[in-house]
């Protein structure tokens, strides 16, 4: 069953709060869509396996036809389903970007611009002084009637499962099997909108394949190592 409540929130940024320290680390954002609505936008950095890098892509000048929808929306969320003027994402069939050009990095490094967390932030810091709209592709949690977690305000409302949601591998009875999230044109991911042009940020997971059936379930052995390597890369 593909991730509930999928569907894409528009809004300008408030804050961009990375976390370092946290059991799951996730890139916070603060967002408000619709006037007086607060969205937390949950961007996972790091697996929650604790034992995996997320792999990473920017493409600074993102054009696809699915922006003109974008354009055409009222501030705040909007689900999607087969009955949506908006398309949903799909990195394997909707040709977005080229895979093999994902990069996994970790969530915390001592350098600048050497980790996700200082990549995500350098974006959404900009997007806030710009006041450009931002679209967030994943599935809606809320609201419930208790105060947000990281920011602080009420009811709590939000955004994740910012992320490639299918290529997970079925694993009944484990508690961490995430193939209850697989499905087609259900896939995460994070559009800005700047004065000139659009950037996308596409993230997965190492453990995700990249040959999938149409429920969205593994379908071969093409994982992103392999991608690398059909590529060409060392």
């Amino acid at each position: 069953m593909p991730v509930q409540n999928y569907g894409v929130l528009k809004g300008i940024v408030l804050e961009g709060r990375p976390e370092r320290n946290a059991d799951t680390p996730h890139y916070q954002i603060h967002m408000i869509g619709e006037e007086g609505i607060h969205y937390r936008i949950a961007v996972n950095v790091m697996s929650s396996s604790q034992q995996s890098e997320v792999l990473y892509m920017a493409d600074e000048n993102f054009n696809d036809t699915s922006l003109s929808a974008l354009l055409a929306m009222k501030p705040g969320y909007t689900r999607i389903d087969k009955e949506s003027s908006i398309p949903g994402l799909d990195y394997v069939r909707g040709r977005l970007f080229d895979p093999s050009l994902m990069k996994a990095l970790p969530f915390d490094a001592a350098g600048p611009n050497d980790d996700l967390n200082d990549r995500l932030d350098a974006y959404i810091q900009k997007a806030k002084t710009e006041k450009a709209a931002v679209y967030i592709y994943g599935s809606r949690f809320g609201p419930e009637n208790t105060t947000d977690k990281v920011f602080g305000f009420r009811p709590e409302n939000g955004m994740h499962n910012v992320h490639m949601n299918q290529g997970n591998e079925d694993k009944p009875g484990n508690e961490k099997d995430w193939a209850r999230d697989n499905g087609i044109y259900h896939d995460g991911g994070i559009l800005i909108q700047f004065d000139s042009h659009w950037t996308a940020v596409f993230l997965a997971f190492l453990s995700q394949s990249w040959c999938t059936d149409e429920r969205g379930y593994p379908n071969g052995t093409c994982t992103h190592d392999q991608l690398l390597k059909n590529a060409g890369a060392p």
